[in-house]
């Protein structure tokens, strides 16, 4: 049985809670319903006033990745947005004083480093500052809500892609991520959560009978989004994580690899879940934009495959055999592999040879304590 949106639950009443009001919509091309009509398009057709448009990253139409963008207005409808991915990332008291009801409707991918979620723990503080109800259009986690994989990340670490003590998969649909937020922070505000039909926690995006809806420019599919879960680590080191190609987050390379060698070290790990193959590629842009590649690609053969491991043992194997070409990239004077697995400890694990056994045993006291904290926001 297909899966109800948020979205179209409201639209089923009508949007009659949003009547009359005076609506800040926080959005995103992702924000289509379930047979493919806009968000923005429906709520003015059922005579909804949307005052202002929010926009996280990449903006509303799917700009390129980390490019800063500046308010404008909607090319059809003329409504003004306001971008919350430039030179801001709340919004400002001027941005909300006409504002009735903040409404949040964005496809997420169920991973703490995707800056979506940012954005709405960042409004929905704003939305308890100035004293505005807040409603979120629940859409499905597509990595499912029972997976609880990673540290919580370290409060010296929190930035843009990474905070509020998440694991790396959390395990929450939107909905419930605002719940969570509300909880962690202790948040005075008005929250409302439209709660989808259809949807278990087992449930992978594919399972929802849904149209795939691309969350970003580089997670094209849900395969790419299964081993983003993972390679996003690659982010964070000198080797190319595919972006640039047609395949981002399933290609992984560099031109100083050995990819022969590689291979022959990965197939020792048996990870049953996961295909892979000798793989040259050139990036169109990103790292290595123009030059040969020597990696792999891989292929997830379950919906539930682990590139969590699989980026941690890729890890290990390239600090072990090429040591003297990889490099960690660093953000803010501190190496980006922190911010994205959430810890230290994990790196002086990888930089020790340890294999990803040892690492997940080290992680299971923190994801008990969030599965326990999260017990009494599921919806589902």
């Amino acid at each position: 049985m297909k899966t109800i949106l948020g979205l179209d639950v409201l639209k089923r009443d009508n949007f009659g809670i949003l009547k009359g009001k005076k609506i800040g919509l926080i959005t995103n091309y992702s924000g289509i319903s379930g047979d493919l009509k806009i968000n923005i398009d429906l709520m003015l057709k059922y005579g909804i006033k949307i005052k202002k448009i929010f926009t996280p990253e990449h903006g509303l139409f799917g700009m390129a990745d980390g490019m800063h963008i500046k308010n404008s207005y909607h090319p059809k409808y003329g409504i003004e947005i306001i971008s919350l991915y430039g030179e801001k990332l709340r919004p400002k008291e001027e941005n909300l004083k006409d504002i009735e009801i903040l409404v949040f409707d964005i496809q997420d991918v169920g991973l703490r480093f995707y800056t979506f979620i940012y954005t709405l723990a960042y409004t929905m503080e704003s939305a308890e500052k100035y004293k505005i109800p807040y409603i979120v259009l629940d859409r499905p986690n597509p990595l499912s809500g029972k997976i609880i994989k990673g540290p919580r990340i370290r409060e010296n670490l929190n930035s843009f892609v990474g905070g509020y003590k998440l694991p790396i998969r959390y395990g929450l649909t939107i909905g419930e991520l605002a719940l969570y937020f509300k909880k962690f922070k202790k948040l005075d505000i008005d929250l409302r959560i439209i709660k989808m039909e259809n949807w278990k926690r087992e449930y992978f995006y594919p399972d929802t009978g849904l149209f795939w809806n691309v969350p970003s420019p580089n997670l094209p599919t849900f395969s790419s989004t299964i081993c983003y879960a993972g390679f996003c680590f690659f982010e964070a080191v000198n080797i190319s994580e595919g972006r640039g190609t047609t395949k981002p987050f399933e290609y992984i390379g560099a031109p100083w690899l050995d990819e022969d060698l590689l291979y022959e070290e990965l197939l020792k790990e048996k990870f049953e879940d996961v295909a892979f193959r000798k793989r040259y590629f050139v990036p169109e842009f990103s790292k290595y934009k123009g030059e040969i590649c020597r990696g792999l690609e891989f292929f997830p053969l379950t919906y539930n495959a682990d590139f969590i491991r699989v980026a941690l043992s890729v890890l290990k194997i390239v600090f072990k055999y090429f040591g003297d070409k990889i490099q960690f990239v660093k953000y803010n004077e501190v190496e980006r592999i922190d911010f994205l697995i959430g810890d230290e400890e994990t790196k002086k694990d990888i930089l020790e040879g340890k294999n990803w056994e040892e690492i997940y045993y080290r992680w299971e006291k923190e994801e008990n304590e969030y599965r326990n904290f999260i017990e009494d926001i599921l919806l589902y």
